[in-house]
């Protein structure tokens, strides 16, 4: 198995477009790139570690490419946004892809490139691309969030839509 880490605002709502995807045995809810050892739900959300949510994607990629989780990551963010995602505002929030090796950085690279010149966006790509460092899981209860709690998983949803309905200058289409 392979190991992908990516930050694009809650990971409530990062969790199910991987975990649906065949190939992707887990994924996991945590915290990365702080300076704090186990940060705590509450220390991250009111934006005390440093640390950004993140889920950890473990994948096959005989069945899924890395190249195939950056194109999921990517639906699931507004990469014009640098301190937040959506409604989600603060550092704990930002877009960042995590490496774990030269291959999956050269990878991600690659790909933000080719969605910068697309023209998709009127702003320009501020996601970034960082070495992966520790990760910390998070809280049993923020593991699979949209499967135990399905409905304040769709208020989460529903919040995030809105926001960008209201927001059209924010979030490119």
């Amino acid at each position: 198995m392979e190991k992908a880490l990516f930050a694009g605002g809650c990971f409530w709502c990062m969790v199910q477009p991987f975990e649906t995807m065949k190939g992707i045995s887990k994924v996991v809810s945590g915290y990365t790139g702080g300076h704090v050892l186990n940060p705590t739900y509450e220390q991250v959300k009111a934006q005390e570690t440093g640390h950004t949510e993140a889920v950890m994607v473990h994948y096959d990629e005989e069945e899924l490419s890395y190249e195939d989780l950056l194109t999921i990551y990517w639906q699931q963010t507004d990469p014009t946004d640098a301190m937040g995602q959506f409604m989600d505002r603060g550092e704990s929030y930002r877009p960042v892809i995590f490496y774990f090796n030269e291959a999956q950085r050269v990878k991600a690279e690659a790909s933000r490139t080719q969605l910068q010149t697309s023209n998709d966006y009127d702003k320009p790509i501020v996601t970034t691309i960082e070495k992966a460092g520790p990760f910390y899981p998070a809280e049993e209860e923020h593991q699979q969030f949209y499967k135990k709690n399905p409905a304040a998983y769709a208020r989460e949803q529903e919040q995030r839509r809105q926001w960008a309905e209201s927001h059209p200058q924010e979030v490119c289409e």
